[in-house]
C-alpha cells in the first residue's frame, strides 16, 4: 500500500494517540490522566516521538499539570526533549485558560460571579513564585473597570499605600473595590501585616466614598477571603 509521506501511518506512535484523541472527545472532563493532556499536547509540537515519558517527567518535575503550565517558559524549553516549539505548546493553553477565565470575570457583576473571580485569581497566581499585589476597581453596579497589577512584594506599606490606592480609584471613577494578592508558600492565612493593610485601605476608602469589598488571598492550598474572616 503506496502512503503519503509524512502520513500518520508512518508515525509508530498514531494508533496509542488516535486512541488519546477518542477518550479526549468522548470521555468527558476527566477522561485523560494529567500525564496523557501534557503526552497529547507536546505531541502537537513533537508528533513523531513519543512524548509520554517527558509528559511524567515534567509533572515529576512541577509537581502537578497547573505547575507544568505555570513553569517558566525558559525553564520549559530547557527541559530535556522539549524545546522552544514543545514549551510554546504548553504555554498557549495556560494563556487561553487565562483569557477564558477572565472574560468570564469582565462579563458579569463580580459580586455576583464570586467563583469565576477565584477561579480566574487562582489560576493566574496560585504557582507565581512571587509575593504580587492587584486591585481590582468596580463600577457602581460591581463591574470590572481596572486589574491593576500594583507591584510586586510583600503586601505593606513599601508596596502598596493606602492613599494612593484610593485615589486610584476616585481617578477611575470607581466605587468599590477589592484587593488582591498571593502567597508563593502555598498556604492563604493572611498575615498581620495582610490584616493592618487592608484595615488601613478600607478606612481610608470610608472617608472617599469607596467600598473595599474584599481582601483575597490565594495561594496553592487554596484562598482566604478576609471578609469571610470578619476583618474588612
Amino acid at each position: 500500500m503506496r502512503v503519503a509521506a509524512g502520513g500518520d501511518s508512518e508515525n509508530p506512535n498514531a494508533g496509542h494517540r488516535a486512541r488519546l484523541r477518542r477518550r479526549l472527545l468522548t470521555g468527558g472532563a476527566e477522561a485523560l490522566a494529567d500525564y496523557e493532556v501534557l503526552e497529547y499536547l507536546l505531541a502537537t509540537a513533537r508528533p513523531r516521538i513519543d512524548t509520554k515519558p517527558i509528559a511524567r517527567a515534567l509533572i515529576a518535575r512541577f509537581g502537578s499539570l497547573a505547575g507544568v503550565l505555570n513553569a517558566d517558559p525558559a525553564t520549559l524549553a530547557a527541559h530535556p526533549g522539549m524545546g522552544e516549539s514543545s514549551a510554546a505548546a504548553l504555554k498557549i493553553v495556560a494563556l487561553a485558560a487565562r483569557r477564558l477565565a477572565r472574560q468570564e470575570v469582565r462579563d458579569a457583576p463580580v459580586l455576583g460571579s464570586w467563583q469565576a473571580l477565584l477561579d480566574y485569581l487562582h489560576i493566574d497566581m496560585a504557582h507565581l513564585t512571587v509575593e504580587r499585589v492587584r486591585v481590582l476597581y468596580l463600577d457602581t453596579r460591581n463591574r470590572l473597570i481596572l486589574d491593576d497589577h500594583v507591584g510586586d512584594g510583600s503586601i505593606d506599606e513599601a508596596a502598596i499605600h493606602p492613599r494612593e490606592v484610593i485615589r486610584r480609584g476616585l481617578d477611575l471613577g470607581a466605587t468599590a473595590l477589592i484587593l488582591v494578592h498571593n502567597h508563593p508558600s502555598g498556604s492563604p492565612e493572611p498575615s498581620r501585616a495582610d490584616i493592618q493593610i487592608t484595615q488601613r485601605i478600607a478606612e481610608a476608602g470610608r472617608l472617599l466614598g469607596i467600598v473595599v469589598h474584599d481582601h483575597v488571598i490565594i495561594g496553592r492550598e487554596g484562598h482566604v477571603s478576609l471578609k469571610a474572616k470578619g476583618l474588612v
